[in-house]
């Protein structure tokens, strides 16, 4: 052994190629043990060099490179262990040195004891199943694993499970991230003393071996990489070394979970710099380590130094990081400074150099720290593995090890340290990387768990100025990807901005740096610093301006575009992500009063971005006209910041705002989007494809309003509050391009805008301006009050389930904000203002959803329209909630007509924006109103009832704020004779609203009937072309008081624009800009316009009250009410006028108006009086009553159309329900087939498709649209009561033994066994499993129609899922799923009235005429040798039906394709439709009825086609067993004759409802009931007696001797036929002839049942063994003759159904108990042919009396078919299946699913599992189900039904406590079953009606 130690110690020449030659565990243990002593001395120097010299040899770094560079050479020198065996001998080295001589196992152990766990820590990979408790959680991004969720306690808490994306780590015991109450179990202990201290030779020899083991790890990588040639790292290579390293990582990350005592070693090995410089210095001898060296500072260069310059940069940089150590210490991100990042850069961009060097220009004058960009210097093992675990583009392996040791507080702060240190590398690396979104995911998953802890990010900011390097990087990211801005002044704009076209943009490359960013400011220590921060701040709103005005639409007016580009969707992402996110996250700190500074920094910052932004752009005072973008992000910043500012910092709106000509420049361009939003909803963006729109919807949509539209409208209020009024109203019209319309004449031309938009966007002008007038949220609504308003508007819209509301209420997307979804305000708003309803079913339709509804009152007073039109992205929406509005109220009785949206008062106005009101008092809105009211008295074109109700909606407003006292205007009565010739006096709407205007001068085209008519002599009022406003100096009024001059609105609004300009400029002693804008032509360039002087002689009062009139309909209809009841006026709040149309809304107006002022009360009296006629419109010329017809014409057709297709759609309604009552199999009513009239001398048939009518026959049969499925709904059937639960833990299994299949197949294999095959195969029945059912619509047709419908449908392309080739249709005329027609057969209705005829003839004539008729082969009326068009026909369904079925459900025969196989399945069919139809009634006939569960039955026209091909297989008659049940045989023991010949099937042992249809099927068609009945009673006495057989089977011994002697005693009375106790004793004493008795053993005692039988349960006992065949009976009866089946109660059903099949004598009385032996009659002897039926079992039991007691004990009580129970949660069933591993492949499969109806386990898609093409589901649907399966898919919580080829989704039967379906578990809330749904599911796989019922199918391709 010391000579192995003195070997290893052979100094340090170069390692040999082989290991120390004693390789072997026990040497390596003993040289441990050794070592480990060596090293325990107090001089242990000898022993480290002897260590260090082992670990040189064995952790050589060469032979693994060698090995990746050729794996032969590595062989041969590895010792023939191939490449791997080298790693594995140093690894079994390493594990040996560490346990120091003991066991690696133990010595785990050992550490783990001394682990104080205070912290989970558990690390996880993507698509792991985590839960986030928002109620626990500190931090937003807190998630816990399963375990430690668990174990904690959640109840009631708002906690959701979810599939991590990234990865993630359990945050359990950490008080940073989560509150404690949440801590599970086992981390709520936080005391660390009860843990006791580690000794110190534990982990003694772990301090020396790791830092080699590390060492040599680093060396592998350096090793491994190499620079790739082309910018395209050949990630192959890469793989492959990190494949070569995966032993070595996984050995390192098991050391972490061996818990917090290891983990602090390797933190110290990791962050110690002196082991680090040591070893990786390169200044050694050793070649290897200098190589290893040179690698790494390669890699190191190449990290973004690949130009010649760099030498010089490291040249100056080299001394200053030996000098100063604080420029390397935290610091240092990625490698290169400013110029090179650019230069590196430049090939992307095409030739645009100069834009290049500008940015650069503008960039590296904003970087504040050069250092961010400087080289990278490595002291510690830590930093060097991050380094290259970020070139690796971030192994799993690796980030799952650096994770694993956050638990360490030690580490968790070197790790942050140096995360941070990288981070400019990390940046580079990802832009880099093809594989962007792995490594996006990698990089979040650790920076989620550094910057999530508050304590740790302010730590890091202020010693590694976190903040800088991040805005930094973020800045240079975005940097690459800059262009040349076209908004405004496209040659000389100075603007760059963001391509969002490029990868960085597209694939949201720079998410994981903005992620990291937005979590660091939700910590407010980290936020107060970066608002702080000046430098901080200009160059973050730098970074933002990037982004104003990306993505750049222009109008395309020619053509449409080629190409849609769908760069918006990048365009907002980025917005929302890089800069609104951020934005709400500094916001959330700026709540106080405290905090006022920190806004006022934002705000100064933003106005000098908005500043330059104007200036590189050239921005004077227009935009340029068909261009916008969306995005205004400094301006949105300014907005949100003034918001916060006035509503929690009491700060002095003035004092924050800019001078007016900045307002002006500000409110420009949000103006330009809302008008753009309107020119888009009119359709003048069509050209430029559909993602215009799709921008216009993404700008308004929940997730982006509030930071989008919602400051936009903001800032129009703040510039509308602080502007000229009339300035800015001019310039709304102007953008909106509707100043030419607002004239008084009748016709005028538009210069900007064409006619049929013109409508249109004067709605979307006086839209917008209601908007801005009303919209309260950010000018005084509380956070309460916005949120009810928010989810009022939602609501209103359409009944919304939980999870949509949560979705569409625009929360505050600042999770600190406390409107989070789900908060507490939440709820208890949502309940306020909606109630619930709970999910509801119709058994056909789709399932509903839990649903939120508005209670009547939100109706009643909160409906806001307006805050509905500004929240719709679909302008459907306004519609819809109109509609329901309208619905309310009719219903309620409030209002029947069609209502106007409602006018809503509004929340009182914050005092800082008061100035808002001004719009609505002054002279240039109070113009347009006017003149639109005019325009829609004269019913001018264009104006839409919309533009009327705006205009109300307005001056209504108006009303409500007027400013102004009454008493002012009362002094100054003189006011309209004194400016008699202008517009209006004064600004205030409540005078102007009496001032009548005579005359108005227009400019009007020289086509307008205006022209020809002379101006009268009077003084004109000043009339202006587009909008008249009147705001001359006095002066000049006077003096041309008699001519007026043109103005225009246009020219108005420059001459104020450039007053204020002056204004402002004079201030400051600045030279005027000149003005640049000439855009726009003026409007007198406008063809040929010529004046002309209209008189009006109106006020806007008049106009109303003529409005009144005109709306009514009525003259003289408005009368004011004040006069009859003065209350009025004293109490003006009625609740009469708060619904109505615009009767009342005109009503409301002038009620207002007068309660305002007398004036205005005196006038609408004086007009009212004044009886005025309704003013005919003025001349209407041809032309224009041409068009006013058409539109009149058009308006009328679409009214026809609507009635036509309402109509239409009733009468398809009402057809539906009656046609398609497909799913509820209880009440309805049968669609009338031939047997139901038999009146009717022959049946008549109608063809859905050619519509004829007619009888069935045989050149042209009828037939019924059927469909066939194979079935195993009966084998499902279990004989105990309870129902099988779905399995959840490994214990319950379910077994399929006791199913009704497992027990027929039993039974028919003993048969088998030791009886004659083909006597076998007519003892029973077969389709318990795989049985074909068959089910109708009831609708007939021509079967030659069928072929050409068929053939039609197979031209047909387009097919909806179902396949021709299959013979799949669906019905022509209900729609219903089929695949066959079933032939009618020909016949009348008379004959079967006379087959029924009940006949005198004893019941011996029928036994032989029966037997008669049996014998003569194929007695058909129709031979079948001569082929019609009907037998064959008959024959293509027969083979249709039997394909219906899999081989193996049809061949039970043991010589296969015998021709009884076929006999068998053809019986067995009728008796399939039989069962199944019982099952549909419920088990039992007591309802009685018509057929109501076989709703359309086609069993009569199925039996016709059975009968047809029973009789070609006559049964010989030596063995039909119609013999043996009528005859007795006189040699007994013949039959013993041929020993060697397998006997027949004892008939006892026959199955009597088998026997029953084999019967009938051999007669003749159609069946005489005498013969019928005939037969029953016969096949009754068999029945009877295997009762009897049975029973005594079941009893003991005693009872057997007591029965026998009872009954012996009765024997000669004159009824001993039909006793029981006789014929039981008679029974018992036969058969104790044999052996049946005598095999008394233990085992059978456990049969005797433990109560005494009393004459009652024996009788009992004899009924319910008949009862199942009197059912099937009787409902054959029922179909084959038509008749009514009588209801009763349960327990005399057997009475009922005897005497309805005739059993029961008709003199019987019903006065004592009723006996089941009376219904018996023998047509022979009973005691001789019971003795020969004994018989046959006695010589059976000879030789096999186990089995021969076995065969007569028959379970006849079947319980209904279900599906397994569900458990009530569905987490129970989740946590259970899905980490269970598959049973055939042994994985945990990626799409688990179980079968509902039997329990089984299967992977849903997994080709693990798919044998010879087909997927497990497919396969288990055709084993289990013949075809059917429904299986529960675990990860998506859905049910998935495969039916045959097909397949579809069927729901969820699962919903969370809103009653609604979790698909995917997105939401991961908890799920309960409805038991409601889970009904309707197993209700239609007991029906067969899926493929009915649900719509949605598709092919599965066997791939399920």
């Amino acid at each position: 052994m010391a000579a192995a130690a003195a070997a290893a110690v052979g100094g340090p020449q170069p390692p040999q190629p082989e290991l120390p030659a004693p390789g072997l565990a026990l040497d390596k243990a003993a040289t441990a043990a050794h070592l480990k002593a060596a090293l325990s001395r107090p001089d242990n120097r000898a022993g480290a060099e002897e260590l260090q010299a082992l670990l040189e040899r064995v952790l050589s770094a060469e032979r693994p490179l060698a090995a990746a560079a050729d794996g032969e050479e590595a062989a041969a020198a590895g010792g023939g262990g191939g490449p791997g065996a080298a790693e594995e001998e140093a690894l079994e080295w390493c594990k040996c040195l560490l346990a120091g001589g003991g066991g690696y196992d133990e010595f785990c152990a050992a550490v783990r004891a001394y682990d104080p766990a205070a912290l989970c820590g558990l690390v996880w990979t993507a698509n792991f199943v985590a839960y986030r408790c928002r109620t626990c959680g500190i931090s937003p991004c807190m998630s816990l694993c399963a375990e430690c969720f668990h174990q904690g306690d959640h109840t009631g808490h708002d906690f959701n499970m979810f599939r991590s994306q990234a990865g993630g780590a359990c945050d359990c015991g950490d008080s940073n991230v989560m509150r404690e109450s949440g801590f599970c179990k086992r981390h709520q202990i936080k005391s660390s003393s009860n843990i006791p201290c580690v000794p110190k030779d534990l982990l003694m020899m772990s301090e020396f071996v790791l830092p080699r083991f590390i060492f040599c790890l680093i060396q592998y990588l350096r090793e491994g990489y190499n620079e790739p040639a082309a910018d395209v790292p050949s990630e192959k290579d890469l793989n492959k070394v990190l494949q070569l390293l995966e032993p070595q990582i996984s050995f390192l990350e098991d050391l972490t979970k061996m818990g917090g005592a290891m983990r602090s070693v390797l933190t110290q090995v990791l962050t110690n710099q002196q082991n680090y410089k040591d070893l990786t210095s390169g200044l050694g001898e050793n070649a290897c380590a200098k190589k290893s060296h040179e690698k790494y500072l390669i890699a190191l260069k190449s990290s973004g130094l690949t130009y010649p310059e760099d030498k010089l940069v490291y040249g100056l940089q080299e001394p200053s990081a030996g000098t100063s150590t604080l420029a390397v210490q935290g610091f240092a991100g990625a490698t290169g400074t400013l110029g090179q990042l650019d230069s590196s850069d430049e090939e992307d961009q095409d030739g645009s150099q100069g834009l290049g060097k500008r940015k650069r220009v503008k960039l590296s004058s904003s970087t504040k720290d050069q250092s961010i960009m400087d080289v990278l210097k490595h002291k510690s093992f830590l930093e060097e593995l991050l380094f290259w675990t970020i070139k690796y583009e971030f192994p799993q392996k690796m980030v799952t090890f650096l994770l694993n040791m956050l638990p360490d507080q030690e580490y968790k702060v070197a790790f942050t340290k140096t995360f941070v240190q990288h981070y400019a590398f990390i940046m580079k690396t990802l832009k880099k990387s093809h594989e962007s979104d792995t490594m996006s995911n990698r990089i979040v998953h650790i920076s989620v768990q550094l910057f999530s802890n508050e304590e740790l990010a302010r730590q890091v900011t202020e010693e590694c100025q976190l903040l800088d390097i991040m805005v930094t990087v973020l800045l240079y990211m975005m940097e690459s990807c800059l262009i040349k801005s076209e908004l405004q002044d496209e040659e000389n704009s100075l603007h760059v901005v963001v391509n969002c076209g490029e990868a960085l943009l597209k694939n949201n490359t720079y998410w994981p740096l903005v992620s990291d960013f937005i979590n660091i400011l939700s910590h407010q220590s980290v936020a107060k610093r970066f608002l702080e921060d000046h430098g901080l701040l200009v160059t973050w709103m730098n970074f933002v301006s990037f982004f104003q005005g990306m993505n750049l639409n222009k109008r395309e007016l020619n053509e449409h575009v080629e190409f849609e580009s769908q760069t918006y969707y990048a365009a907002f992402a980025a917005e929302l992500e890089a800069c609104a996110q951020p934005m709400w996250g500094l916001l959330s700190h700026c709540k106080v009063r405290e905090t006022q500074e920190y806004t006022r920094n934002v705000v100064r910052y933003c106005l000098e971005a908005l500043q330059d932004w104007f200036d590189a752009i050239n921005f004077v005072d227009e935009p340029a006209p068909n261009q916008v973008t969306f995005h205004l992000p400094l301006h949105r910043y300014y907005a949100m910041f003034l918001s916060k500012a006035v509503k929690c910092q009491e700060l002095d709106l003035d004092s924050v705002l800019p001078d007016q000509e900045m307002l002006m420049k500000l409110m420009i361009h949000p103006l330009q989007i809302q008008a753009s939003l309107a020119e888009i909803h009119s359709n003048m963006w069509v050209r430029n494809g559909l993602q215009i729109k799709g921008q216009a919807m993404t700008y308004v949509q929940s997730h982006f309003c509030n930071s989008m539209i919602d400051p936009d409208i903001y800032l129009l209020q703040v510039c509308a509050s602080r502007l000229d009024p009339d300035y800015f109203i001019s310039s709304v019209f102007e953008r909106f391009k509707v100043v030419d319309l607002l004239t008084m004449a009748s016709q005028h031309q538009n210069t900007v805008l064409d006619a049929e938009h013109e409508r249109s966007m004067l709605e979307g002008a006086l839209t917008f301006l209601v908007i801005l007038l009303s919209l309260r949220l950010h000018l005084g609504m509380s956070d309460d009050e916005i949120l009810r308003a928010e989810m009022v508007a939602q609501l209103c819209m359409n009944d919304r389930t939980h999870s949509s509301l949560l979705d569409l209420i625009p929360e505050n997307p600042n999770p600190k904000s406390g409107i989070i979804p789900g908060s507490y305000s939440f709820e208890s708003v949502l309940s306020a203002v909606a109630d619930f309803k709970a999910p509801v079913f119709e058994p056909g339709g789709s399932m509903q959803q839990g649903m939120y509804t508005p209670k009547a009152e939100v109706w009643d007073q909160e409906f806001d329209p307006v805050m509905v039109i500004l929240r719709t992205v679909y302008r459907r929406d306004v519609q819809s909630a109109m509609d329901r509005y309208t619905a309310f109220l009719k219903q309620s009785g409030k209002f029947p007509g069609n209502p106007w949206p409602p006018y809503k008062k509004r929340t009182p106005l914050h005092p800082s924006y008061k100035g808002l009101m001004r719009l609505l008092h002054c002279k240039t809105l109070h113009i347009v109103l006017f003149t639109l009211l005019y325009k829609i008295l004269m019913d001018h074109q264009n104006l839409s009832e919309h533009v009327l109700c705006m205009v109300l909606y307005l001056i209504e407003l108006g009303l409500e704020n007027s400013a102004e006292e009454e008493s002012d205007e009362e002094a100054s009565v003189c006011g309209p004779e004194r400016c008699h010739d202008s517009w209006f006096p004064g600004s205030n709407l409540v005078s102007n609203m009496r001032h009548f205007i005579n005359y108005v001068r227009v400019r009007v085209p020289e086509t307008a009937p205006e022209v020809k008519r002379d101006s009268p002599a009077s003084t004109s009022s000043d009339s202006l072309s587009s909008l008249h406003s009147s705001r001359r100096p006095k002066v000049l009024q006077r003096e041309n008081s008699g001519t007026a001059q043109v103005f225009s609105l246009v020219a108005e609004r420059r001459k104020k624009f450039q007053e204020i300009i002056n204004r402002s400029s004079s201030e400051a002693n600045q030279v005027v800009r000149p003005k640049t804008s000439n855009k726009w032509s003026a409007p007198g360039s406008a063809p040929q316009l010529t004046t002309a002087i209209l008189e009006i002689k109106e006020s806007i009062l008049s106009l109303l009250i003529k409005l009144h009139h005109k709306l009514s309909g009525k003259q003289n209809s408005y009368y004011p009410p004040w006069l009859d009841d003065i209350e009025v006026l004293i109490q003006p709040e009625i609740p009469k006028y708060n619904h109505g149309d615009g009767i009342t809304a005109v009503e409301r107006i002038l009620l207002k108006a007068a309660l305002q002022s007398r004036m205005n009360k005196r006038i609408i009296e004086e007009i009212c009086r004044k009886v005025t006629p309704p003013v005919p419109p003025k001349k209407i010329t041809a032309a224009e009553k041409k068009t006013l017809d058409k539109e009149e014409r058009r308006q009328k057709a679409r009214e026809r159309q609507q009635k036509l297709l309402a109509e239409f759609a009733s009468r398809q309604k009402s057809f539906m329900e009656t046609a398609m009552d497909v799913d509820s199999p209880e009440n309805d009513i049968p669609m009338e087939i031939a047997t139901a009239e038999p009146q009717v001398s022959e049946a008549v048939y109608d063809c859905v498709i050619c519509g004829q009518s007619g009888p069935s026959s045989e050149d042209r049969p009828t037939g019924l649209v059927v469909l066939l499925q194979a079935s195993s709904v009966l084998g499902q059937c279990r004989d105990n009561i309870e129902p099988k639960k779905l399995p959840i833990t490994e214990e319950e299994q379910i077994y399929p033994w006791d199913t009704c299949a497992a027990v027929h197949d039993v039974r028919l294999s003993l048969l088998q066994r030791y009886f004659k095959d083909s006597s076998c195969l007519l003892a029973v029945s077969i389709g318990w499993e795989g049985g074909v059912y068959v089910q109708t619509c009831g609708h007939t047709l021509h079967i030659d129609c069928h072929k050409s419908y068929m053939e039609s449908l197979r031209n047909d392309q387009v097919l909806q899922g179902f396949s021709v080739d299959k013979g799949e249709f669906t019905c022509p005329l209900c729609r219903q799923f089929a695949n066959s027609v079933l032939p009618c057969y020909p016949g009348s209705n008379v004959e079967s009235n006379l087959w029924q005829r009940p006949s005198n003839k004893s019941i011996q004539d029928l036994i032989k005429e029966v037997e008669e008729l049996q014998g003569r082969p194929g007695a058909f009326p129709v031979s079948i040798s001569s082929e019609t068009n009907l037998s064959k026909e008959m024959e293509s369904v027969m083979k249709d039906i039997k394909n219906t079925t899999q081989k193996k459900y049809r061949d039970y025969s043991k010589t296969p394709g015998s021709p009884d196989n076929d006999f068998l399945f053809m019986y067995s069919v009728a008796r399939t439709n039989l069962e199944l139809e019982l099952i549909h009634r419920g088990g039992n006939l007591c309802s009685g009825g018509a057929s109501t569960a076989g709703k359309r039955s086609c069993l009569n026209q199925l039996f016709h086609v059975l009968a047809l091909h029973m009789r070609l297989y006559s049964i010989d008659s030596e063995y039909n067993p119609w013999r043996k049940l009528t005859q007795l045989v006189e040699e007994m023991n013949s039959q013993q004759g041929n020993e060697e010949q397998q006997p027949e099937v004892p008939i006892l042992y026959h199955d009597v409802t088998s026997l029953l249809l084999i019967q009938i099927l051999m007669m003749p068609q159609p069946l005489r009931k005498d013969h019928f009945t005939c037969i029953v009673k016969v096949l009754f006495t068999l029945l009877y007696t295997q009762a009897l057989v049975a029973l005594s089977v079941k009893c003991n011994e005693e009872d057997r001797l007591a029965w026998k002697h009872m009954g012996a005693l009765k024997k000669n009375a004159c009824d001993a036929e039909k006793s029981y106790e006789v014929l039981l004793s008679f029974v018992i004493s036969e058969l104790s002839k044999g052996k049946l008795y005598h095999e008394e053993g233990t085992q059978e005692c456990a049969m005797v049942s433990p109560i005494a039988w009393s004459p009652e349960s024996m009788e009992k006992y004899l009924q319910d063994f008949c009862l199942p065949f009197l059912r099937i009976t009787s409902l054959l009866q029922h179909h084959l003759f038509g008749e009514d089946l009588p209801s009763c109660q349960e327990e005399e059903e057997f009475s009922v159904l005897s005497s309805c099949l005739g059993l029961l004598p008709t003199f019987y009385q019903t006065e004592h108990p009723f006996i089941s032996a009376s219904c018996l009659d023998w047509p022979v002897p009973a005691f001789d042919i019971i003795s020969q039926w004994c018989f046959e079992i006695n010589s059976f039991t000879e030789r096999h009396a186990e089995q021969g007691k076995a065969l007569l004990i028959q379970e006849s009580r079947w319980k209904l078919p279900h599906l397994l129970q569900l458990p009530e949660n569905y987490n129970t069933i989740f946590q259970y299946y899905h980490r269970k591993t598959c049973s055939v492949c042994t994985k945990v499969p990626k799409d688990p699913a179980v079968c509902l109806v039997c329990g089984t386990f299967v992977c849903l898609k997994g080709l693990c599992c798919k044998q010879q093409s087909y997927c497990e589901c497919v396969l288990h649907s055709q084993n289990c189900g013949a075809g059917t399966g429904i299986f529960l898919l675990i990860n998506a919580s859905v049910i998935i039904i495969i039916r045959g080829h097909r397949f579809c989704l069927w729901g969820s039967v699962y919903l969370d406590a809103h009653g609604e379906e979790d698909r995917d578990l997105r939401r991961g809330k908890p799920l309960y079953i409805c038991k409601e749904r889970y009904k309707v599911l197993e209700q239609q796989w007991i029906s067969h009606t899926f493929d009915h019922i649900n719509k949605r199918w598709g092919p599965h391709y066997n791939g399920l």
